[in-house]
């Protein structure tokens, strides 16, 4: 009944943000339990002003497409939450952008960036933009636009935007030489960067290898290790070529991965040199994911989700709600016994529960997928020290952080002799969240 009034006058103050809607009721179904156990909270609405964004920023972003076409995008910024830190999130450049999807990703960005225990708030921001198609003299053009608008917004100690989805290593770098061209100064009020000019060792890598890094803290529980593992992993992308790459360092077997189109099945396992052929398709050539199939004499299946496909561990590392609540009982069906989180929200809540009730080991993404935005925050260390770390030292100070988080949620989620990681990422970021909101007073 208290989840149920709380949702209500959510989605009252924010009528069809379903995303959004999603992301809060499964925070807080773990919060408003944990809330009535101490008295600090009552009466201070904390969670509602937690789930109000600080500030939204929504312009027009026009450009001119290499036909002499004028063309315009509305760009966002939607700055959550910097209780703990200056804003800290990345853009998003995809037709699919809206409010909602960027009003959910801030507030898991909020939660996400607490459990690193660096010093970072939660925002997230981007445009209806498609980079898809377009020439690098386009792209720069948009990106120089958009970033007229947004550099008096942002700076190293009040927002530090990243890239995202349709928002690579391409686009940073052109949003950041406009930026230092606007500002005349060279910060690091962007993460993402290239390493001449102020960026950090296996940032692309990140993601992938903090959501493996993340599983192999959960099966150390049960005393298992991720070799010799059957793997699935969602999407063909940066976050799923790095969660293929170490998983096959690691000793596991990766028999299936997807794109848009479809998905493929390899029995045999995907290999170092089947990777470098992915990555160049994805990367290079912007191909599909058939051509692998082609390439490699693998089973392709068009229109298809690959979680129908018999696993011991699941990394959706694509979209969010690629998983429903039939796809939980398929993995479910088939064996599962471990799925962590390369991607925000990909679990629908219904899926979410399934997993929930089988306590198998499933991890959300504010846990499992934070490696990306903690190699951020170093990188956002190294350009205040003006110095770059080696490869070796920066993962292994990922390693840590991914274990820090692990710690986090065995601390809030342990109960009976199982660990329930939803409830222990939400409290632990809620936590650290809240109490410098009440220290600030009613601000």
């Amino acid at each position: 009944m208290e989840l149920d009034h709380f949702m209500k006058g959510c989605i009252r103050r924010n009528p069809g943000q379903k995303e959004f809607h999603q992301a809060v009721e499964e925070v807080a179904a773990s919060v408003l339990p944990f809330m009535k156990s101490d008295k600090k909270y009552k009466g201070v609405n904390i969670l509602e002003r937690m789930t109000e964004p600080d500030r939204i920023l929504i312009f027009r972003v026009c450009w001119e497409d290499d036909n002499g076409n004028v063309r315009t995008n509305r760009g966002f910024r939607v700055q959550f939450n910097n209780a703990i830190g200056p804003y800290k999130g990345g853009l998003r450049f995809n037709r699919s952008v809206n409010l909602s999807i960027l009003k959910f990703l801030g507030f898991e960005q909020t939660f996400k960036n607490a459990l690193t225990t660096l010093p970072m708030g939660g925002a997230k921001g981007g445009s209806n933009f498609n980079p898809r198609g377009k020439s690098d003299r386009e792209v720069m053009r948009f990106c120089q636009s958009f970033m007229t608008e947004l550099y008096r917004h942002i700076g190293p100690n009040i927002d530090i935007p990243a890239g995202d989805i349709g928002c690579g290593a391409r686009e940073v770098s052109y949003l950041f030489g406009q930026y230092k061209r606007l500002r005349n100064e060279f910060v690091g009020t962007l993460t993402g960067k290239g390493l001449s000019f102020g960026g950090s060792p296996i940032r692309t890598e990140a993601t992938g290898y903090g959501s493996v890094y993340f599983a192999r803290e959960m099966l150390a529980t049960k005393g298992e290790s991720i070799e010799g593992k059957t793997c699935l992993v969602s999407g063909s992308g940066n976050v799923a070529q790095f969660t293929i790459q170490k998983l096959i360092d690691l000793g596991a077997k990766v028999v299936a991965l997807s794109d848009s189109s479809g998905y493929v099945h390899d029995p045999k396992g995907i290999t170092h040199e089947k990777l470098e052929y992915i990555i160049d398709l994805k990367t290079n050539r912007h191909g599909r994911i058939k051509e692998f199939a082609d390439e490699f004499g693998c089973t392709y299946h068009p229109g298809k989700k690959l979680w129908e496909v018999p696993c011991d561990m699941a990394f959706p590392s694509a979209t969010q709600n690629e998983i429903t609540e039939e796809d939980a009982q398929q993995l479910l069906k088939n064996g599962c016994m471990l799925v962590s989180e390369g991607a925000n929200m990909p679990t629908s809540i219904a899926g979410v529960h399934l997993f929930q009730d089988a306590k198998i080991l499933y991890a959300p993404g504010k846990a499992s997928n934070a490696g990306g935005v903690a190699i951020s925050g170093l990188e956002m260390t190294q350009n205040s020290i003006r110095m770059t770390w080696s490869r070796e030292e920066v993962d292994t100070k990922l390693q840590e952080i991914m274990k820090n988080i692990h710690a986090q949620c065995v601390e809030y989620g342990q109960k009976k002799g199982h660990i329930d990681y939803v409830k222990g990422s939400n409290i632990a970021g809620f936590v650290k969240v809240s109490d410098a909101m009440l220290a600030y007073g009613i601000v």
